[in-house]
């Protein structure tokens, strides 16, 4: 059986972005491993209790902050030890999460200062999966994700 691939909630058409939208990924690829069973999905944000709409959040320093300056590190905080133990628990091969996100950004996030000007960097979901040893990739860089599988499915 094919290991499992965790993603975001949002790339499989869940409305929990903070604009209360969704960012499907329809590369025939994602859907292929849709159709597999291999996806299981998270909302680190809504898993670590933020509702759905909800103010923009971006990574300011070590914090994570809304535009009013609300503090909301701890909700991302909680929402990335989720997503590692989902990952560990399901065993998965490799994860997919939403590039440019505060939680699930794998290059580029915002910069904090609210102007949507992006900087390299990665979502604090991202942080915590790389730094426990899992592979995690944007929905952007599914050809990196495919040679990934063929390694580890064999």
């Amino acid at each position: 059986m094919k290991r499992k691939i965790l993603v975001s909630a949002c790339l499989l058409g869940h409305k929990v972005r903070y604009d209360n939208g969704d960012v499907p990924c329809l590369d025939p690829r994602f859907l292929k491993w849709y159709e597999e069973g291999r996806l299981i999905h998270i909302c680190p944000e809504v898993t670590g209790g933020l509702p759905t709409p909800r103010p923009d959040a971006q990574i300011q320093g070590d914090r994570v902050v809304t535009g009013s300056g609300t503090d909301v590190t701890e909700a991302f905080e909680k929402g990335a030890r989720a997503a590692l133990q989902l990952a560990e628990e399901n065993d998965v091969a490799l994860v997919i999460l939403k590039q440019d996100s505060p939680s699930c950004g794998t290059l580029f996030v915002y910069d904090g200062t609210f102007t949507d000007t992006k900087i390299s960097g990665e979502g604090r979901t991202t942080s915590l999966l790389r730094k426990n040893g899992f592979q995690v990739f944007g929905e952007d860089q599914l050809d990196e994700v495919e040679k990934a599988l063929a390694i580890i499915d064999g």
